[in-house]
C-alpha cells in the first residue's frame, strides 16, 4: 500500500523538519509546501488560532495533488493580565516586523510592576488536518505557565 502524502502549511523549512521528526511514525510521507509550488500568502486573520490555521490549510488545500493531506498550524502566547494578548498576534505584537527580541521586550514591558503570580499566561497551538475528501478537522492544545520578569533562553 502507498504511503499518502501528509503536506506542511508553512513557508518555514525548519517547521517541516520538526513536524517530519514529530510524526516520523505515522503512515504518511511529510512534504513541504514547496511540493505543491510553495506556501500560498495568507492573510490571517482569524479571531482565533484555530480560525487562523483553518485559512492555512484551506489555502493550500487548493494546490495539493489529489489524494494529499494537509496540515496547518497557528500559535503564540495569550497572557491572563492582558486580557489574551498578544494571543493571535504574537508573531506581530511589537509590529509587522518584529523579531522575537522585540515582542518579548513589548510584552515585558507591558506587564512591568505585574507580580509573577498575577503573571498567567499559556502557549496555544491549534491544528487543523484537511484529508484526502476535504474532511476538515481541528484539534487544540496549551500549555500553562507564568511569565518572567527577565529575558532568558533564546529563538524566542
Amino acid at each position: 500500500m502507498a504511503r499518502r502524502s501528509l503536506i506542511i502549511a508553512t513557508g518555514n523549512s525548519h517547521k517541516v523538519e520538526e513536524f517530519k521528526q514529530l510524526l516520523a511514525d505515522c503512515p504518511f510521507t511529510i512534504l513541504s509546501a514547496e511540493t505543491c509550488g510553495g506556501m500560498p500568502e495568507v492573510d490571517e486573520t482569524g479571531a482565533t488560532f484555530a480560525d487562523n490555521a483553518r485559512l492555512k490549510a484551506k489555502a493550500l488545500y487548493r494546490l495539493v495533488p489529489e489524494g494529499a493531506w494537509v496540515l496547518a498550524d497557528d500559535s503564540g502566547l495569550e497572557v491572563d493580565a492582558l486580557n489574551g494578548e498578544p494571543g493571535v498576534y504574537s508573531a506581530r505584537y511589537a509590529g509587522a516586523d518584529a523579531s522575537d527580541r522585540d515582542n518579548i521586550v513589548k510584552l515585558l514591558k507591558a506587564l512591568k510592576g505585574i507580580p509573577l503570580e498575577a503573571r498567567t499566561a499559556r502557549f496555544k497551538c491549534a491544528l487543523c488536518v484537511i484529508d484526502h475528501k476535504a474532511f476538515v478537522t481541528d484539534y487544540e492544545g496549551s500549555c500553562e505557565g507564568h511569565i518572567s520578569t527577565t529575558v532568558s533562553g533564546e529563538s524566542g
